[in-house]
């Protein structure tokens, strides 16, 4: 009899099954018995290849963002940790630029799209125009200085098959609000691209490197200017060379006084014979009077590749930097406090990594030493849960329907 009535009960039965498809990633992943950390995990992990996206199971602000292509997209992808330990995979389009978390690490600001990402909510927003490189968020959070091309996107040619346009033109230096759109242009002077920026510890100033030509573009040349974003023109203007750059975000020293450079001895990139001579070159941190642009101080050795200045802990620059690896896929990403007398690593990465981000808040704070985090098995994606569930119902279907013959034929 209550065979019989099995026909009857699949439609709940299925029922039931999309309902734990949706609810059951959620309900394994989450992790009731540990409260969410404001402290950025000692190190973090490949996801696994079924991880959920921010879309599917929103992981809240995040305490570590990184980049890599060993997930199931084969290309480089987003990774969210939250601050529960959770992860969730971030997916960028194809040769799209990393963008930045806001500094309490609730928002993914996608470059050149005009959008952000609500990690809370899983929800993406356009909420300015697209064709933004953004480069550094305010340290209140509300503002964002970006970098605006204005270069032609077609060379026109004469009938002497001569270009009769120069498609290079200076780019626009902006400070944006990314929620309303609300744009101003930084005077800074002329400058062919923007590679750089860092605003001073209270906001009032901006640093901001770069190319200043075409031809200091070929040459891997910049210039570091600092400006008052409000409209107070330009402050001073260095000329850096080819072997120095603005170290990164935060460049800026957080008593004002300095702003950090990123220098190195070896072979200029653009005339690196081969990757072994590049990744032989030395790397220390030089320190520029935030007043005047002269140089003080000593400078600190930086071990391996170095990347950017992203922090400051207890006076010594934290750096995101990279084992000297020919292979990148073997290569590990570190987040390092440097001194003159040592290192501490304070964050680790797996190998491939291609980037680090933490938001501003945690870095402020120097929040560093947390628990090592694991991505768990259960966050998948409702798909997966409803791939495994059908299978098996329509084997116990198949199993039923079997038992149903052989009590027939009985």
């Amino acid at each position: 009899m209550v065979l019989r009535r099995l026909p009857a009960v699949l439609p709940l039965a299925a029922a039931a099954l999309v309902i734990l498809a949706a609810l059951a990633p959620g309900w394994l992943a989450a992790r009731r018995d540990t409260p969410p950390a404001e402290v950025v995990p000692s190190r973090v992990r490949d996801p696994w290849l079924w991880q959920a996206t921010v879309g599917q199971h929103p992981v809240g602000p995040a305490s570590v963002l990184f980049f890599t292509d060993h997930t199931r997209y084969f290309e480089s992808t987003g990774v969210v940790v939250g601050r529960d330990g959770g992860y969730r995979l971030l997916p960028i389009n194809m040769a799209e630029p990393h963008g930045l978390l806001s500094p309490d690490g609730r928002w993914y600001l996608r470059p050149g799209t005009g959008s952000l990402v609500d990690l809370r909510a899983g929800e993406e927003r356009t909420t300015h125009r697209p064709g933004l490189q953004p480069m550094a968020w305010s340290p209140d959070g509300r503002r964002v200085v970006a970098s605006q091309s204005n270069d032609d996107a077609v060379i026109t040619y004469g009938p002497d098959n001569q270009p009769v346009n120069d498609p290079s033109k200076p780019d626009d230096l902006l400070t944006v609000d990314p929620w309303s759109g609300a744009e101003r242009v930084v005077p800074v002077g002329t400058f062919a691209s923007h590679s750089a920026a860092a605003w001073s510890p209270d906001g009032s100033l901006l640093a901001v490197a770069g190319p200043a030509d075409p031809a200091a573009e070929v040459a891997a040349q910049e210039r570091l200017v600092v400006a008052d974003p409000a409209g107070g023109g330009v402050r001073w203007q260095v000329e850096l060379g080819e072997r120095r750059q603005l170290a990164g975000r935060a460049a800026w020293h957080p008593d004002g006084r300095r702003i950090a450079l990123l220098a190195y001895d070896g072979c200029v990139v653009t005339r690196c014979a081969d990757t072994a001579e590049l990744l032989r070159r030395s790397w220390r941190i030089e320190f520029l009077d935030a007043a005047t642009g002269r140089q003080i101080g000593e400078p600190i050795p930086v071990p391996g590749s170095a990347v950017e200045l992203v922090a400051w802990r207890d006076g010594d620059p934290v750096v995101e930097r990279q084992t000297p690896e020919a292979d990148h896929r073997r290569r590990q990403t570190v987040l390092a406090a440097v001194s003159a007398a040592r290192e501490q690593v304070l964050l680790t990465a797996p190998e491939g990594v291609s980037d680090l981000e933490v938001p501003g808040d945690l870095l402020a704070r120097a929040a560093f030493g947390g628990p090592q985090t694991r991505p768990s098995p259960f966050a998948a994606p409702a798909w997966l849960y409803a791939a495994i569930a059908v299978p098996l119902l329509l084997a116990a279907l198949a199993l039923i329907r079997r038992r149903r013959r052989r009590a027939g034929s009985r």
